[in-house]
């Protein structure tokens, strides 16, 4: 009879929505940056996964470009001064370095090999950039999220022990709400953290392995236009 009663003092104000509302400003606080991060975190991973798809897509096209056989030079006119994706702008700022490196008599400047390995590599670390642009808000997410959650709880279980003080009953419904909105606190803080961690390995794997890419790409230019030089 006594638990049923305790179920009817509670039930109807123990659901998701009611324990937020009838947490103390603190915790809603607490609870509102855990769901802001939570957003935040799934916007970036979209945004991230869309653009390393077309990241490597347009690596996968210029590549097949490169090796088809046709003169550097063509394919150097055809993409233009304005190329648009990352493996386009590491060819051309080799290529633009090259065209530069020679003199009006035809001869080539010396140190044209180390200015063209300079500016690809600074091509390269622009897109890096570019490319790991919000993964840290991953990282500081997965790793703080669990303990804003346990901010929160801690402020929870300390109301639960108020209401208990300020009522002088331990009865479960007295209890519940305070040590509900707390656990609540601590399921927000993980389903922010988890997401944040999984991907950030996953999306910092991706981005290593595009970029390893640019880079092998920019040596094995960097191989052709030496045995020019040489030759």
């Amino acid at each position: 009879m006594q638990t049923a009663l305790i179920a009817a003092e509670i039930g109807g104000s123990i659901t998701v929505w009611g324990m937020f509302a009838q947490a103390t400003f603190t915790v809603k606080l607490v609870m509102l940056a855990l769901i802001a991060a939570s957003f935040w975190t799934w916007s970036i991973v979209v945004q991230k996964t869309i653009q390393y798809r077309a990241a490597r897509r347009e690596a996968a096209d210029f590549d097949r470009a490169f090796w088809s056989g046709e003169p550097l030079d063509v394919l150097f006119d055809q993409i233009g001064p304005d190329p648009k994706g990352a493996a386009e702008k590491i060819f051309v700022a080799g290529m633009v370095e090259w065209q530069r490196s020679h003199r009006e008599d035809g001869g080539l400047i010396p140190g044209a090999t180390a200015r063209i390995d300079r500016s690809m590599d600074v091509a390269i670390a622009k897109e890096a950039e570019r490319l790991q642009k919000g993964l840290p808000v991953l990282a500081t997410t997965g790793s703080t999220a669990p303990f804003v959650g346990l901010f929160g709880t801690v402020f929870g279980i300390m109301n639960a022990f108020i209401e208990i003080a300020e009522q002088q009953n331990t009865n479960l419904a007295v209890v519940a709400p305070g040590i509900a909105e707390a656990l609540l606190a601590t399921g927000l803080g993980l389903m922010a953290a988890i997401p944040a961690v999984v991907f950030y390995n996953k999306l910092s794997a991706d981005s290593d392995r595009i970029l390893g890419g640019y880079e092998a790409f920019a040596d094995e230019f960097a191989t052709i236009l030496s045995r020019q030089l040489d030759s």
